[in-house]
């Protein structure tokens, strides 16, 4: 079983207005079917951008062997980032 950390979308948008939720999948599922566990989500749309990702929940899937995309790596660092401005 090959594990994914990655974005959904859920739902319809309105007015083009995207929001993401930041999941763990199998690989070889569809990217709109089920998932194993949501870590957090994503709204680029709002200003300031809404972010948040459990960093706990994160570390021990990539610890299990899941493997993050490209975008999901950007965000993590994202949010460590912030969470060390505000200790």
């Amino acid at each position: 079983m090959s594990l994914v950390i990655r974005l959904r979308k859920p739902g319809k948008s309105i007015k083009r207005r995207y929001h993401y939720k930041v999941v763990v999948d199998e690989k070889r599922t569809k990217k709109e079917g089920r998932f194993i566990e949501e870590l957090g989500f994503w709204d680029p749309s709002k200003n300031p951008k809404l972010l948040k990702i459990n960093l706990q929940r994160y570390k021990f899937w990539t610890e299990k062997g899941a493997k993050p995309t490209s975008t999901v790596e950007r965000l993590v660092k994202k949010v460590k980032k912030m969470s060390s401005e505000k200790s």
